[in-house]
């Protein structure tokens, strides 16, 4: 109904390019979030129609105009091999290889040993260690490696046990509250601090800990109490089996050396340069041809969870193309804000974007937007640059709601336990605390850090 209601509408100073990508995105927000058919088939569906309304190869859009240029429909087929992809593809497969040689149970003794076997005591442990890692290397990567050790334990609890959502969700919801913690742990960050550097104001990596860390640590432990209440453990333990050797087989020890290898560059990528999704694609390759995974391991890999990242992708693609991002960002009067709602109203729009455009898009969006009103003096001298652009910045990583929020999210949904229903429960919960976390550390603790 509302992408039919987008042709007959006319909403002032959108596009019509952007009313139909306006239709594309309301079905696809209901469509993700109540599923009548699975999330997969509504993604490859948002794509189709991206190709067939929006693009040049379309039926309207086949010159461009003065407010619209149409991409080609490349463009949108093409996020389906995307460097994201690539990325997800790459963790999936030492994944499945983990599992096919142990490697996942042999994880898990080794990281979860100090936390004992209470329950509590185990999602608490998966997620400060997934926050940890999640600081210093690609959120994505991290969630995708974390699945290997978390898919053992998942099986030791009881089939109709919450704690399996619970502990499911865990790695996403701390991977991307960790990835606030350092200037590398997630690209919004970087885009603050570059677009600061470009106005002259300079963040050491040092500082930037300073002012973030705090906070994810009271998002981390406000999340694990959330998980713990929404989805609370029936048993009283979980017996991880803490004995076990190491395979020692040829092929086993070349996956030991893949992975390895893999997570020390994926850690180390701000010192080499090389991107993540390249060196996610080195472990396929090299896997495939030593034997190491096989023609029926690549069949079961959770390909369904690629098309449902890739549609989000191709969505945010048209979002930005069309001036529809750019027209929900300018429905806020933001000139005639006070300081206090400026960055309310900010966090909240950085929250509610990144649920349906990467968290980078959307932090590119608004960081121009803080910086113009900063230079034109339209938001008054209280109006603190590094502060809102922290605000913004932060705030994109609280988006967690659905499954296409972010990719650790949609890595989550791969185990097949979790519903969108009930990450969206929770997600809307840590966004709501997050802006509220985010707006007392705008008020009382940055400016002390910054002044």
């Amino acid at each position: 109904m509302g992408l039919i209601l987008s042709f007959f509408i006319q909403i002032e100073g959108l596009s019509f390019a952007g009313h139909v990508a306006l239709g594309i995105f309301f079905l696809a927000a209901v469509f993700w979030l109540f599923e009548p058919v699975p999330i997969y088939a509504t993604s490859v569906f948002v794509i189709l129609l991206q190709v067939l309304l929006l693009s040049k190869e379309g039926f309207i859009f086949q010159e461009a105009d003065i407010h619209y240029i149409p991409d080609s429909y490349t463009s949108f087929i093409g996020t389906l091999g995307s460097p994201i992809i690539i990325l997800f593809l790459g963790g999936f497969v030492l994944a499945d290889a983990a599992v096919k040689y142990d490697l996942d149970r042999n994880l898990t003794r080794i990281l979860l040993g100090p936390f004992g076997q209470k329950p509590g005591s185990i999602l608490l442990g998966l997620m400060v260690i997934t926050a940890l890692l999640s600081a210093f290397m690609s959120n994505t990567a991290t969630t995708a490696m974390m699945m290997t050790v978390i898919i053992p334990i998942i099986a030791r609890v009881g089939k109709t046990d919450p704690l399996r959502i619970g502990l499911a969700l865990s790695i996403p919801f701390a991977a991307n509250i960790g990835g606030i913690a350092t200037p590398i742990g997630t690209p919004p960050n970087a885009v603050v601090i570059g677009a600061l550097s470009q106005q002259g104001i300079s963040i050491p990596f040092g500082e930037w800990m300073i002012l973030a860390s705090p906070l994810v640590v009271v998002a981390l432990i406000f999340t694990w109490v959330l998980l713990l209440k929404m989805f609370k453990p029936e048993a009283s333990s979980i017996q991880i089996d803490m004995t076990g050797t190491f395979n020692t087989s040829k092929k086993a020890i070349m996956l030991y050396v893949a992975f390895g290898l893999t997570v020390i560059f994926w850690i180390t990528e701000s010192f080499h340069g090389v991107k993540s999704a390249i060196v996610a694609l080195v472990p396929i390759v090299f896997l495939s041809l030593t034997g190491v995974i096989s023609k029926e391991d690549i069949r079961k890999l959770p390909w369904e969870v690629l098309w449902l990242v890739a549609g989000g992708i191709s969505l945010g693609i048209s979002m930005k193309s069309t001036g529809l991002a750019e027209w929900i960002v300018g429905m806020v009067q933001w000139g005639s804000l006070g300081s206090i709602v400026l960055l309310l109203v900010f966090s909240i729009v950085a929250v509610l974007m990144s649920n349906f455009l990467s968290n980078t898009v959307t932090a590119t969006l608004l960081i121009p937007l803080a910086i113009s009103l900063a230079t034109s003096g339209l938001a008054g001298e209280r109006f603190n640059l590094i502060i809102v652009s922290l605000v913004i910045g932060v705030s994109c990583s609280m988006a967690m709601m659905l499954p296409i929020s972010t990719p650790p999210n949609a890595i989550a949904m791969s185990t097949g336990i979790i519903e969108t229903k009930s990450m969206t429960k929770t997600g809307i919960s840590i966004g709501i605390f997050g802006v509220l976390l985010v707006l007392l550390y705008a008020l009382f603790y940055w400016p002390l850090i910054i002044n």
